[in-house]
């Protein structure tokens, strides 16, 4: 049976996919992420819409779906980091970017990670939720485009020699991180916009100021 989109979001909703089943009892705390993160990315896009008549335009709109839309990626991206301490998948992957890394310098630098994998992997897997959640919410873009492009360009060096992958989709995704960061995209029916509009944080204060520079 073909699969497609709408039935893999069926699956991943209910927790039916192959990464989510093998968590077994474990498995339901995926679920709860996954509705989290769609159902509160929906929730603010369409409150910001409510209230901010400039932000009813295509391009607001066509930002915001597709900074949602790889919201969805990098959430699919944790499942495969888990069970801690190592999962098998995350394990693979950081091999093969030892194996068929671009230069030396870097296949010793993940070799480095490969061998403190269990110290390593809940790290990778909390900064991947953190990109799921900024770009499904819209908050702190900027900084997430910025560190996220640099992530993926990590895996474009790491697996330039592997014959399987096509390289140019990394380089397809770190762009689009990019421009992400350079258009401000949580500006775009995100909390970024929310937190301009009906400011939380006391008017020049750092924090403030940190916000404002990440997003």
């Amino acid at each position: 049976m073909r699969d497609n989109p709408f039935h893999s979001l069926y699956q991943v909703m209910t927790g039916q996919i192959h990464d989510q089943l093998a968590l077994g009892a474990y498995g339901w705390m995926t679920v709860v992420l996954a509705w989290a993160l769609f159902w509160g990315g929906i929730a603010i896009a369409a409150y910001v819409l409510a209230i901010d008549p400039s932000q009813r335009t295509v391009k607001h709109i066509s930002v915001f779906a597709m900074r949602f839309i790889s919201a969805g990626m990098w959430y699919l991206g944790t499942l495969w980091k888990l069970p801690w301490p190592v999962a098998h998948g995350f394990k693979d992957w950081l091999t093969n970017c030892v194996t068929y890394s671009s230069f030396q310098w870097h296949a010793d630098f993940m070799h480095f990670f490969l061998t403190n994998i269990a110290f390593v992997q809940p790290l990778i897997y909390l900064l991947e939720v953190f990109f799921a959640f900024s770009l499904a919410c819209g908050f702190a873009v900027r900084f997430t485009g910025v560190v996220a492009a640099l992530f993926i360009i990590n895996l474009l060096f790491g697996l330039y020699n592997d014959p399987t992958e096509w390289v140019w989709t990394y380089v397809g995704i770190a762009c689009a991180h990019g421009m992400f960061a350079v258009d401000s995209a949580g500006q775009s029916l995100g909390l970024d916009r929310l937190l301009r509009l009906k400011p939380i944080l006391p008017a020049g204060s750092r924090l403030a100021q940190l916000h404002a520079l990440a997003s």
